[in-house]
């Protein structure tokens, strides 16, 4: 292949630059590729011709694993800052011009991400005509990068991670209800001890149920034994089967409202302690936030306290930024 030599189009250069920096900062084509909206197979070739120009090779390259040479690795700390200035001075001329654009990628849990960040999107859709969102409800851990999304809903503690921000929404708050009919025919619980006489309906991600942890008289949070009747991986059939009448169900207070306020859910034990969950906004970890997940970012937090107990106020423990 014939070198390109510094007279080729400027747009030739930097477009392969760009390319290395985010596979260095992704860590393989694949995911790469998810994040520039490329194939696999462009990445791979944009590589190839960058390493034929500079006569070196940048990545060693095996089966299982991606790693920069000794050249590369000094070749990305300094063009990561190049690419960094003209990244941002784009976006800075760009957000000038236009308000939010172009389509943006969100993943959450299923009932949580149907009853209110779908909500809160849509809003924010109505308001900025250029933004297009899709949204995907899904309980898997979705991988945020290689699966190309911007931004994800995350439900429970979060890992560290060198490839993902995050940002706290709050803590998901739990409370034990029971349907009118169901305490008629089995009584009402007066003690968290009561609890192992009654059926319970349990949260059962791929097929492991989920233990209730409960203060007892004592103060002292533990696990519960309790009889679980039926067990779901969805919260919304968990719902469901508490308003027919099964048993007692732990469920989040965002779900329950209006049912409470109905009267055909009944809080059982409102001041046993129950751990709360913590909620995070999840995206690619960048050197530029664009103005769409930034627009996406602000109106999920400013919307969270209607829904969501802040960090400060709740029992559990604090999590690490991801």
């Amino acid at each position: 292949m014939e070198p390109i030599g510094w007279d080729a189009p400027a747009a030739e250069r930097l477009r392969g630059v760009a390319t290395f920096v985010h596979v260095v900062e992704c860590g393989s084509f694949a995911r790469a590729a998810a994040r520039l909206q490329m194939t696999r197979s462009a990445v791979g070739k944009s590589i190839a011709r960058l390493e034929a120009r500079l006569g070196v090779q940048l990545f060693q390259r095996t089966t299982r694993s991606l790693s920069t040479t000794e050249a590369g690795q000094a070749y990305y700390e300094r063009c990561r800052r190049a690419v960094s200035e003209i990244e941002a001075a784009e976006a800075a001329l760009d957000q000038g011009r236009h308000g939010p654009r172009g389509l943006l990628r969100v993943s959450a849990p299923a009932a949580f991400g149907r009853e209110w960040v779908a909500p809160v999107l849509a809003r924010l859709a109505r308001r900025h005509a250029g933004l297009d969102i899709g949204i995907n409800f899904s309980d898997r851990r979705v991988d945020v990068v290689a699966e190309g999304f911007d931004l994800a809903v995350r439900i429970g503690p979060l890992a560290d991670s060198a490839s993902l921000q995050a940002r706290p929404l709050g803590m998901q708050r739990f409370a034990m209800f029971a349907s009118p009919a169901y305490l008629r025919r089995h009584g009402r619980p007066r003690r968290v001890e009561d609890l192992h006489a009654h059926a319970a309906v349990a949260y059962a991600p791929e097929g492991r149920v989920v233990p209730w942890r409960l203060a007892g008289a004592d103060g002292k949070p533990r696990e519960v034994a309790m009889r679980y009747m039926l067990n779901f991986d969805d919260i919304a059939a968990i719902a469901g089967a508490a308003l027919a009448g099964v048993g007692i169900a732990r469920l989040p207070l965002w779900l329950t409202g209006e049912w409470v306020a109905q009267r055909q859910l009944v809080p059982v034990l409102p001041a046993a302690y129950s751990d709360d969950t913590e909620v995070h906004l999840v995206w690619p970890r960048a050197r530029f936030l664009p103005l769409k997940t930034r627009t996406a970012i602000d109106a999920l937090v400013r919307e969270a306290p209607k829904v969501l107990v802040p960090f400060s106020t709740s029992p559990a423990r604090t999590a690490r930024p991801a």
